[in-house]
């Protein structure tokens, strides 16, 4: 399976937004995608989900209401608008491939796209 790759981080105001784009080629569209953050010094968390399907999505409490997860199948990509942007959002944000349990999709990390938000 491929490595996932995440693109447009970079930095921006408070209340500014960004939109974050990942593709797994070949698999973006066969597996659920999950996007997760980790600020400097901190642990891991998650951030949104999309099935392979697209039909469902789930997100953190901190997130909700300001980010959208999307799957864009003709381009094979999953997109995370971020909206309203905060300090605290600041951190990697990396997107990961969901496995199935079947041996199609595994449990891949991309390297992240940093995202920066100052005050």
């Amino acid at each position: 399976q491929v490595q996932p790759v995440e693109s447009g981080g970079g930095s921006v105001q408070a209340g500014g937004s960004l939109r974050l784009s990942c593709t797994a080629p070949g698999f973006t569209n066969r597996c659920g995608m999950a996007w997760y953050r980790q600020a400097a010094g901190k642990q891991r968390e998650f951030v949104s989900s999309i099935s392979s399907t697209g039909s469902s999505t789930s997100y953190a409490y901190s997130v909700m209401g300001r980010f959208t997860i999307s799957k864009d199948r003709a381009a094979d990509t999953v997109y995370l608008e971020m909206n309203s942007l905060k300090p605290e959002d600041t951190a990697m944000y990396l997107c990961k491939t969901s496995p199935d349990g079947l041996g199609t999709c595994l449990s891949v990390w991309g390297q992240g796209t940093q995202v920066t938000v100052s005050s």
